[in-house]
């Protein structure tokens, strides 16, 4: 029987910033580094609010981290920066162009580079994808969702069934050592997954089942379970 072997804070924080190297979204020297007993933490500043959900997604990529602390700011450049009027229509226009997004259900607010997007559609992933399609917008500071998910009602039995399926044919290995529990549409999962990049996948597989209107994520990272 093996026995994992343990990283160090040191080695989690050089892992984390080779990581950051890699990803060519990032400008790793923009982003500072810092490891507590698996704890990361990212501080810093970044000019697009993408850059800093790409910083935090590289460092959930490394093997070893338990939880990112997401202390990066975006500070727009004052010079040519976008008003809010104008990402406003860039937010409109990057919407209406998305083949996965309802826009007509979906409408924004923009103060001070923060995007609120409110509405309502049919699936958990189509809410996901409004968000992911704002937050790339040049401006943009920081995006509130409160898209609410209006599901048609499904048989619980089948909607479990359904994603232990999905779950088995995208996620072999982690469906095993997960618990599903579902009501009124909403989906609580938890255990232990290996890696954020599982845990990741796990809600983006249930996100796209018919009928789910809320993923409530209570999966726990524990890399040497």
């Amino acid at each position: 029987m093996s026995t994992a072997i343990v990283k160090s804070d040191s080695q989690i924080k050089g892992d984390v910033l080779n990581e950051l190297k890699w990803d060519s979204r990032v400008d790793e020297t923009d982003v500072g580094v810092q490891v507590k007993e698996g704890v990361v933490t990212l501080t810093g500043s970044v000019n697009v609010y993408a850059k800093k959900i790409a910083a935090r997604e590289a460092a959930h990529r490394v093997h070893g981290v338990l939880d990112v602390v997401d202390e990066l700011q975006v500070k727009v450049p004052g010079i040519g920066a976008r008003t809010d009027t104008d990402i406003a229509r860039g937010v409109r226009d990057a919407l209406e162009w998305d083949a996965f997004v309802p826009d007509e259900k979906i409408t924004s607010t923009v103060s001070l580079g923060i995007v609120t997007l409110e509405g309502a559609v049919q699936t958990w992933s189509q809410r996901a994808d409004a968000e992911r399609v704002v937050r790339g917008l040049a401006g943009v500071r920081g995006v509130i969702n409160q898209i609410t998910v209006a599901a048609k009602p499904v048989d619980t039995t089948r909607l479990k069934t359904d994603i232990e399926e999905a779950l088995e044919r995208q996620a072999e290995r982690e469906a095993r050592r997960i618990g599903i529990t579902i009501k009124d549409g909403v989906v609580m999962l938890t255990g232990r997954v290996r890696s954020w990049v599982e845990k990741d996948t796990i809600d983006r597989v249930v996100g796209f089942a018919p009928g789910v209107r809320r993923v409530d994520d209570r999966l726990v990272v524990d890399p040497y379970s």
